[in-house]
């Protein structure tokens, strides 16, 4: 953590995101990996086993790893694990995800009925596409809409790569993260809607879902008017299309049954 992120310098955990929940009418959520330690997968898990509101887990493992395998084999045991993640945007190697180790671990994921989350940054979005062009049976979601400039009003070539990749059926994308991506503390919702329109104009409305990216967004907002920016827009649409991108997609993508 950076300077300027003293509010997240402290324990954030499930009963006090229960009410947050509650306050915004969700039923749970998805928990997503932080640190990239296998550690941390077994205290997730744990923790999902002890409250119904943790829904999923999505770990880390280093899927460069020769033993990628065996510890993907041994994650997907418990019910709970839904995916993986890799903190890409932290790399310094743009092209990380097309190291040939990379992809052998991306594709053992498939086998194991795991999803992959892409946490990139804008400049990542063409090497995303090539991945998931590589691995077409593969589920990915791209976090935080692919982290467009918002604050600099950015378009391209964010709106362009992002075109490209949401053609393949296989991706979805969140609709999170887009407050920090603005002027802390200092953001209406308004400066959101064109890139929700963009991302529900390129994916449609069954390859989107709703994400808090909660802690982090503490940074930016309070969890209510953080998650109101896209419980609002999606106004215009019909019930039905709300509750898939409010969680249906979420559940279908990550495999949650209840």
């Amino acid at each position: 953590m950076s300077e300027g992120m003293d509010v997240l310098r402290r324990d954030f955990l499930p009963e006090d995101l229960k009410p947050l929940l509650e306050s915004s009418e969700f039923d749970g959520a998805i928990t997503v990996e932080a640190r990239q330690v296998l550690k941390e997968n077994d205290w997730l898990l744990e923790l999902s086993d002890r409250y119904d509101i943790v829904k999923g887990v999505v770990g880390w493992v280093d899927l460069k790893s020769p033993a990628a395998r065996d510890q993907l084999e041994q994650y997907a045991e418990h019910p709970k694990f839904c995916g993986v993640r890799h903190v890409v945007m932290d790399e310094p190697d743009r092209d990380f995800m097309l190291h040939p180790d990379f992809q052998r671990g991306i594709g053992y994921l498939a086998q194991f009925g795991l999803t992959y989350d892409l946490l990139i940054l804008y400049y990542h979005l063409p090497v995303a596409l090539t991945l998931a062009q590589n691995y077409p049976e593969q589920p990915f979601v791209v976090d935080h809409i692919g982290q467009p400039m918002i604050k600099e009003k950015m378009e391209s070539p964010w709106k362009e790569d992002l075109a490209k990749l949401a053609k393949l059926e296989n991706v979805y994308c969140k609709l999170s993260g887009m407050v920090e991506l603005a002027v802390w503390r200092n953001w209406k919702p308004a400066e959101f809607t064109p890139y929700l329109d963009t991302v529900i104009d390129l994916f449609g409305t069954d390859r989107v879902m709703i994400g808090s990216n909660w802690p982090v967004c503490t940074l930016s907002g309070e969890f209510k008017p953080v998650m109101d920016v896209v419980v609002d827009y999606i106004q215009q649409f019909p019930e039905e299309t709300r509750e898939q991108i409010l969680g249906g997609n979420c559940a279908r993508f990550y495999g949650v049954t209840e």
